[in-house]
């Protein structure tokens, strides 16, 4: 009877870790979730203008700051960065021709795409707020009015 039971509280524990692995697992954002951020953003900015969006940004509000994943903000004709959740340092700086660690200079193209298209994706590399580490990153681009969205996954 007592290996039963010990069977039984080892075959439990085995599942709960799987479950606890697949439950890490299923929190990485995904692009959807990216594309979803950003359209709240936007939706937000529609009913209550970018000022309140920008205030939203900084709070850190959970709507657009989830871990990793969280929307910035740039004005679409300047370049200069409206809001960053994460790197308030930025805020104010026109940083479109500095380079990432690669060398690609993938703001000047955020900015290119939101112009000619009004969405879209922009692959870079980009410090992880979460390990700190630079890795590679997609950003998912909307363009609302005069200033550019930004939510972006890193890619694992």
């Amino acid at each position: 009877m007592k290996q039963m039971l010990n069977l039984g509280l080892a075959c439990c524990l085995a599942g709960l870790m799987i479950s606890a692995g697949a439950a890490s697992v299923a929190t990485e954002p995904t692009e959807k979730d990216a594309i979803a951020m950003a359209e709240r953003g936007a939706a937000f900015i529609k009913a209550h203008g970018k000022d309140a969006m920008m205030k939203k940004l900084v709070d850190k509000d959970p709507d657009f700051v989830q871990g990793e994943l969280y929307v910035d903000m740039r004005d679409i004709n300047t370049g200069i960065v409206l809001a960053h959740p994460i790197n308030p340092s930025i805020v104010g700086k026109n940083l479109t021709d500095v380079p990432d660690a690669s060398g690609k200079v993938y703001r000047r193209e955020i900015i290119e795409l939101a112009a000619k298209k009004g969405k879209g994706w922009v692959d870079y590399m980009y410090k992880n707020p979460v390990s700190g580490k630079i890795e590679p990153k997609t950003t998912y681009i909307l363009r609302v009015g005069d200033v550019v969205l930004e939510a972006g996954i890193y890619k694992k």
